[in-house]
């Protein structure tokens, strides 16, 4: 089973829209069994972390994910969900976030307009099958204030230039996390969802499995 993690973040549909385009059929879900249960998990994301990461809290949804990534299966995260991931978030002050991934999340800086959205490119900083078929400095599809700064850089797996050099994507065992929006991407965006489902079920769940 695929599962997509609910918590109230806007672009579900649009996440579940791609996975079904690639013959899979997901489970958008709020119950923390069912994402225990799944192959492969996505935890998508729009909006404040904060408020993302009180909502994740509420359902118990945060234990399930830290237990998911301890486990070390098949997670993908975009754009909050990269966020919330990290210690903590200067968004609206200071908030703890899941602590997975050490670090922290900080606003772009002054002098840029904020927030960054449109399409930039994506410089490959390791050779992962996240990436197969994905040329590097292909164009994705961004919109976030703030940016992950990891105190490990050897989890870096993508860099954009936005003002300055930053960390867009990170790696760590079977953990694969975009600030970008990869549904938003058209044909490498796809590609790279279709990338990690092959990596998290190999050819099983097309055509109607879960």
């Amino acid at each position: 089973m695929i599962a997509i993690i609910d918590y109230g973040a806007g672009n579900l549909g649009s996440v579940a829209n791609v996975i079904m385009k690639l013959g899979y059929k997901p489970n958008i879900t709020d119950r923390p069994d069912d994402v225990l249960s799944s192959a492969a998990v996505i935890l998508p994301g729009v909006g404040a972390a904060g408020d993302a990461m009180e909502k994740l809290e509420v359902i118990g949804m945060a234990d399930a994910i830290r237990q998911v990534i301890h486990e070390k299966r098949p997670l993908f995260a975009v754009c909050v969900g990269l966020q919330l991931l990290f210690s903590s978030t200067e968004e609206g002050g200071f908030h703890k976030c899941l602590d997975i991934v050490p670090g922290t999340v900080k606003r772009l800086s002054q002098g840029l307009k904020v927030p960054h959205m449109g399409w930039n490119q994506v410089k490959q900083q390791v050779k992962h099958p996240i990436f197969n078929g994905i040329p590097d400095e292909a164009n994705f599809y961004f919109v976030h204030s703030y940016y992950v700064e990891p105190e490990d850089m050897s989890i870096v797996a993508g860099t954009t230039d936005y003002g300055t050099t930053m960390c867009c994507m990170v790696i760590r065992n079977n953990l694969i996390a975009t600030q970008f929006h990869p549904e938003k991407s058209g044909k490498w965006g796809l590609r790279m969802y279709s990338n990690f489902l092959k990596i998290a079920l190999g050819k099983e769940g097309r055509h109607g499995k879960s």
